[in-house]
């Protein structure tokens, strides 16, 4: 095993550990934010974020990457059939939409005088 295999190997274990703790992904992404997938089958659409999963670094957006479902009636007076919905995609893939100009933007965090932290567009320095 050579010096980059044992670097590699070294920084999953701490990935490991940091899960087991119950750790997760510091998310910049939130719930109802205005959303553009960067890559993949639905690269260039919009949408509004339905869900986020922080410690899987997942989001659920609304109109994205739509899945058939095949759903069989378990009780009665239920319906079965084929439903379309959307599945989780990875954060890394969405990008926040900057309010001012409608296009994509990376975001940041500061403090505030009073102490609150409050997210901003790099692109503008405007605050969400």
């Amino acid at each position: 095993m050579n010096y980059v295999q044992a670097d590699i190997k070294k920084s999953f274990r701490l990935l490991q550990k940091c899960f087991n703790k119950g750790n997760y992904f510091m998310m910049r992404i939130r719930k109802n934010d205005k959303v553009m997938v960067l890559s993949g089958k639905d690269k260039g659409k919009t949408g509004t974020v339905l869900a986020v999963d922080p410690r899987n670094d997942r989001v659920l957006v609304q109109g994205v990457a739509i899945i058939t479902a095949h759903r069989k009636a378990r009780h009665p007076g239920q319906t079965g059939g084929i439903k379309k919905m959307e599945r989780y995609i990875p954060s890394c893939k969405v990008m926040p939409i900057c309010p001012e100009s409608g296009k994509p933007t990376r975001v940041g965090c500061r403090l505030l005088e009073n102490g609150s932290k409050v997210r901003y567009s790099k692109r503008h320095d405007e605050s969400f």
